[in-house]
């Protein structure tokens, strides 16, 4: 395997490559003295403590996760010692056949390393865009003596600076089209521009005297008769002056604009001085688009702050991500993203991930990268973006403040991008029909479960029991089929078993099964719990002659119980089947918990009124109407408590006492 170091990521460091990767190194690492080949376990023991990267493979080769660690040793030990808590661990380990290693000098360069690990093999478990396509950028050429602006979605030139990346690629286009404005540059597309590039490729000694060729050979092109470009092609502007045109438009594209004005004014006071009034107009004009553009920005911070804001909202296998680039103390750019990862990761590795992969492409580092959760690297992250930018940049998690009400807009951002992707992709529904399907063969159904029902029990220690009933359509919730029950049956304590007795008995009777009301028969009924929840419910639906399928969700562990099997199912972590089952029962559970909590504090607000003489039916329902709960009914005054219509200063007084007591 060629290393990564000789494609231009740390060259002059030390490599090693994993026993599995070339045929001699197996013979000495992956089998014994004797011939026998050595578990994962016992290679990862041979793994160095030094700084590095690892890659771990599955049977094919295929390199399925990359990761980064300070000592290689002890952090793969983690992943196959199953130590490692996060969900996907588990699953991707019994995926993993082989590895290899790189070793660096230190984390920094770990981190590096791992980016570009990373951006070569797109692994599965690694955090990444969703869609595979390229983000448009703003590139300067810096490799050209007379640099060109032009929008990209090119891979990265090592001589070329890119800024973005810019979500809307008509929102990179206009901003091409307003610096050029500000300051006349040329454009990558121009022909002239192109022709005297040719020229100076053809004879690059001749890049002192170009200005003089040009002016002899060349013809202005039509950006320089409309004020948009500097007249390169025709030899009116000199290397050291275009230069000063690039400085000014780098300063633009990074937010920084307070210079590029002060610079402006500058120069259109020497041109007013020296009576040139035309050169001076066009400076004018040229404030007059930068001081238009700060009229439309919303000033976010009193204080002049060179910040990214990054917020998330995430479902369970998809994320959206929304960045704020803040310059000078306001927004100047805003770009959304979809993540392939969700809920199925941590939220530190998912933003760590993200993190690592938006900076990787950018030249616009700011000062301060803030985020809603700590990062564990977030000191690497910290130097790495340092390095990329020449000056210190800090990873920061904002606790209060403007910075933290920002982020939190971020986040609302992210999520209505999120939502809007699904919807125009079709994604919900695609992963709805594969939640479908995966539970029709996980659980040996006969069809797809379209309507699938889930109870759960909620109860204070056998007082105001309650049972929820919650549908679901095509795998969404239906709420006009929900319905809740009071438990009939006197319990000195809480009994999940006979409540749930209870309630399937009602339910599944033939004059409920009957019932329009009701809807139709289940494809799939979901109780909430384990084995003896699950044959609590089979039970009661043998007394009644019913063979519908029945699961049990255990919330510990997420296990599904099944009649047919001592072994619970255990779905995949991150599967749209297991997800569409906990949004099942986690929906039963809230809507049976709102319920038991409605009856409690109903209940305790008609205990209190009932121990008060003089107030009965008519005079409770006046008393709560006026002050609409009993938070409220308890701050009140004997006044304001006599102010109610029908109430008696007498019986007032009874009702605050009975409060206060």
């Amino acid at each position: 395997m060629a290393s990564p170091l000789d494609r231009g990521g740390l060259p002059g460091h030390r490599v090693s490559v994993s026993p599995l990767d070339t045929a001699a190194a197996a013979r000495h690492v992956a089998t014994t003295e004797d011939g026998q080949r050595l578990s994962l376990a016992e290679q990862v023991a041979q793994v160095p403590t030094d700084p590095g990267c690892y890659l771990w493979k599955d049977a094919s080769g295929e390199v399925i996760y990359v990761g980064k660690a300070k000592n290689l040793r002890a952090r793969m030990k983690q992943y196959v010692q199953l130590t490692d808590d996060r969900e996907k661990i588990p699953l991707m380990m019994q995926l993993v056949a082989s590895f290899d290693y790189i070793v660096v000098d230190n984390e920094h360069e770990a981190l590096v390393l791992e980016r570009n690990l990373i951006g070569q093999y797109h692994p599965y478990f690694n955090v990444d865009y969703k869609d595979d396509k390229s983000y448009p950028y703003i590139a300067v050429t810096h490799g050209d003596v007379f640099p060109a602006i032009k929008y990209t979605r090119e891979k990265h030139k090592p001589k070329t600076r890119y800024y973005g990346p810019y979500t809307d690629a008509r929102a990179a286009r206009e901003t091409i089209d307003t610096i050029r404005k500000v300051t006349p540059i040329c454009s990558a597309t121009c022909a002239e521009w192109k022709r005297v590039r040719r020229l100076l490729d053809k004879r690059p000694d001749d890049a002192g005297i170009i200005g003089l060729i040009c002016a002899q050979k060349g013809r202005p092109c039509f950006d320089y008769h409309v004020g948009r470009g500097p007249g390169v092609c025709a030899g009116m502007i000199s290397p050291e002056e275009y230069a000063v045109n690039v400085r000014r438009v780098e300063r633009f594209l990074s937010g920084h604009r307070s210079e590029l004005t002060r610079e402006l004014k500058e120069d259109m006071s020497e041109a007013a001085a020296e009576l040139d009034f035309e050169r001076a107009g066009r400076i004018k004009r040229r404030l007059d688009v930068v001081d238009g553009l700060d009229d439309r920005q919303q000033v976010v911070f009193p204080t002049s702050v060179d910040i990214d804001l990054i917020g998330f909202y995430r479902e369970e296998t998809i994320a959206g991500a929304c960045v704020f680039a803040v310059r000078e103390g306001r927004t100047v750019r805003t770009c959304e993203f979809i993540v392939d990862k969700g809920l199925d990761v941590a939220e530190d590795e998912l933003v760590a991930g993200f993190v690592k992969r938006y900076y990787d492409e950018t030249a616009d580092i700011p000062a301060e990268v803030d985020v809603a959760v700590d990062l564990e690297d977030a000191d690497v992250i910290g130097q790495w973006l340092s390095a990329k930018r020449g000056r210190k940049c800090t990873v920061h998690r904002p606790q209060r403040g403007e910075k933290r009400h920002l982020l939190e807009t971020c986040e609302r951002n992210a999520r209505h991008a999120l939502m809007r992707y699904m919807m125009r992709t079709g994604y919900a529904d695609d992963r709805t029909n594969q939640a479908l399907l995966q539970l029709e063969s996980a659980l040996a159904l006969d069809g797809p479960p379209m309507r699938i029902e889930c109870f759960d029990i909620s109860t204070l220690h056998g007082r105001f029991t309650v049972a929820s009933m919650v549908v679901f359509t095509d795998g969404r919730p239906d709420k006009s089929q929900y319905r809740r029950f009071k438990i009939r049956t006197e319990l000195d304590e809480a009994n999940d078993f006979a409540s749930m007795s209870e309630v399937l008995g009602r339910r599944y009777a033939p004059e409920r099964m009957a019932d329009e009301r009701f809807g139709s028969r289940p494809d799939l009924l979901v109780v909430d719990g384990g084995k003896p929840q699950l044959t609590a419910a089979m039970r009661q639906l043998e007394q009644l002659g019913l063979d519908i399928p029945v699961c049990g969700l255990a919330k510990a562990d997420e296990e599904v119980f099944v009649p047919w099997d001592d072994t619970p199912v255990v779905l995949p972590s991150g599967s749209a089947s297991l997800y569409l089952m906990k949004q099942v029962r986690d929906e039963s559970h809230r809507f049976a918990i709102t319920f038991h909590r409605e009856l409690r504090d109903r209940a305790m607000t008609v205990s209190v009124l009932d121990e008060v003489e003089g107030v009965g039916p008519t005079r409770k329902r006046a008393i709560m109407r006026h002050f609409g709960s009993m938070k409220r009914l308890r701050a009140a005054t004997v006044d304001e408590i006599a102010a109610v219509k029908g109430i008696p200063a007498a019986v007032a007084q009874a009702v605050y006492d009975t409060l206060r007591a």
